[in-house]
C-alpha cells in the first residue's frame, strides 16, 4: 500500500489540487486577474502531474500488449487528454479557432519540437539512429492528407455549404483512422516496428514496476477524470487572467497541446537517448496523427450539433509551416537514420513556430 502511495504522488497531488481549487474557487476567481492568472498556472502543473501517470499506466499497458498495440495505446491516451482539456476549455472560452490553433501547435509540437529534439540529441550522442522508414512515410502521407482535407480545403467551402463538408470530414477521418488500425495491427503492423539487437531488447522509457493491467486501466481512468475535474477550473482562471492581457491569441490551444504532449517529451527523449528511434518516430509522428484524425472528427461533430462552425481552415501562415515540416519530414526521414543535423531542421522550425506565436501569428 505504501509503496503504491509512493509510487502515485503525482496523482495524488492533482487530487489534493483539485479538492483544493474546488473549495476555494470563487476565491479564487474574486481575486483579480493576477491571482487567477497564478492559479491558471499553478492547476495547468497539477494537470501535467496527472496525465505523466496517465501517459505512465498507457506505457505499463502498452509493455504488456507490445507493439505495435502499445504505441497506439500510448498515443490515444495522449489524444484522449488533449480532447478532454480542448472540450472543456471551449465550453468556458467559446472560441472558433481553438480547435484549429490546438492541432495546429500539437503538430509543431510533436513533429518540430519532440522528434526535433529527440534526434537532435540522440544524433549528438550516437551519430546516426535507426528507425523503419515505411513507418515514417506511412505517418508523413496520412498527416498530409488529413491536414490537407481538414484544415487547408475549409478555406474554398462556402459557408452555405459546410455542413455537407463536415460530415464529408468525420467520415474521411474516421475511414483514414480505420486503415491505419487495420495496418497498425493487421499484417502490415511490421511498418512501425524495427528489430534491434537482442542485447538491447529494453524497452526505453517503460518503468521497471509493471503492476497489474487492471490496476493501470483503473488509475488510468482516475487520471483522466482527474484531468477534467482540474481542467473545469483552470479553463475559468485562465480565461479571467488572459483577460485584457495582450496576450497572443494561441496562447490557450498551445497550453493544451503542451499539456498532452507533455509525458510524450519525456518518453521520446528517454528512448532518443537509449537508441530506440522507432519509438520516437512512433510518438512524434503517430501523436501527430491521432490529434489531427481524431480530434477533428469530434470537433466537426460538436459544430454539428451545436449548429455553431469552427474555423478549421489554418491561417496563411500556418498553412506554410505545416507545409515546410511535413517536406521536411518527408526528407529527414526516408532513408531509415537520423542524425543530429535533421534533429536541428526540426527544433529550427519549431522555434520559428513559437517565435511566430509570439508576435501573434
Amino acid at each position: 500500500m505504501l509503496s503504491l502511495v509512493k509510487d502515485e504522488a503525482f496523482l495524488l497531488l492533482a487530487a489534493a489540487a483539485a479538492v483544493l481549487a474546488y473549495a476555494a474557487e470563487h476565491w479564487l476567481l474574486g481575486q483579480g486577474q493576477g491571482v487567477a492568472l497564478v492559479a491558471a498556472l499553478a492547476l495547468i502543473a497539477a494537470i501535467v502531474c496527472a496525465s505523466l501517470r496517465v501517459a505512465h499506466h498507457a506505457e505499463v499497458l502498452a509493455e504488456k500488449v507490445g507493439d505495435p498495440y502499445g504505441t497506439m495505446i500510448l498515443t490515444l491516451s495522449a489524444v484522449l487528454v488533449e480532447v478532454v482539456v480542448l472540450g472543456i476549455v471551449m465550453s468556458h472560452e467559446p472560441s472558433p479557432t481553438l480547435a484549429r490553433d490546438t492541432i495546429y501547435a500539437a503538430v509543431m509540437l510533436d513533429i518540430n519540437g519532440i522528434l526535433g529534439l529527440a534526434a537532435l540529441m540522440g544524433g549528438l550522442k550516437y551519430g546516426e539512429q535507426a528507425y523503419n522508414d515505411d513507418s515514417a512515410k506511412s505517418y508523413g502521407v496520412m498527416i498530409m492528407t488529413a491536414m490537407g482535407i481538414s484544415m487547408v480545403v475549409p478555406e474554398f467551402i462556402p459557408e452555405a455549404k459546410w455542413h455537407l463538408y463536415s460530415m464529408f470530414t468525420i467520415g474521411a477521418m474516421l475511414t483514414l483512422y480505420a486503415l491505419f488500425l487495420r495496418m497498425q495491427t493487421g499484417p502490415h503492423s511490421y511498418f512501425f516496428s524495427y528489430s534491434y539487437p537482442e542485447k538491447k531488447r529494453v524497452r526505453a522509457g517503460v518503468p521497471a514496476e509493471a503492476g497489474s493491467a487492471r490496476q493501470s486501466i483503473a488509475l488510468l481512468v482516475v487520471g483522466v477524470a482527474l484531468i477534467g475535474a482540474l481542467a473545469e477550473v483552470m479553463a475559468k482562471a485562465l480565461n479571467l487572467g488572459l483577460q485584457g492581457s495582450g496576450a497572443p491569441p494561441i496562447v490557450a490551444a498551445l497550453l493544451v497541446a503542451a499539456i498532452s504532449a507533455a509525458p510524450e517529451i519525456l518518453t521520446a527523449l528517454r528512448a532518443a537517448l537509449a537508441n530506440r528511434m522507432q519509438s520516437v518516430v512512433n510518438i512524434a509522428m503517430g501523436a501527430s496523427l491521432s490529434t489531427v484524425i481524431l480530434t477533428v472528427p469530434v470537433m466537426e461533430a460538436l459544430a454539428l450539433l451545436t449548429g455553431q462552425p469552427f474555423q478549421m481552415a489554418m491561417t496563411p501562415v500556418q498553412t506554410v509551416m505545416v507545409a515546410i515540416t511535413l517536406v521536411v519530414a518527408a526528407i529527414n526521414l526516408n532513408d531509415g537514420h537520423t542524425n543530429a543535423i535533421e534533429g536541428m531542421t526540426h527544433f529550427v522550425l519549431f522555434a520559428t513556430f513559437i517565435m511566430l506565436s509570439l508576435i501573434g501569428m
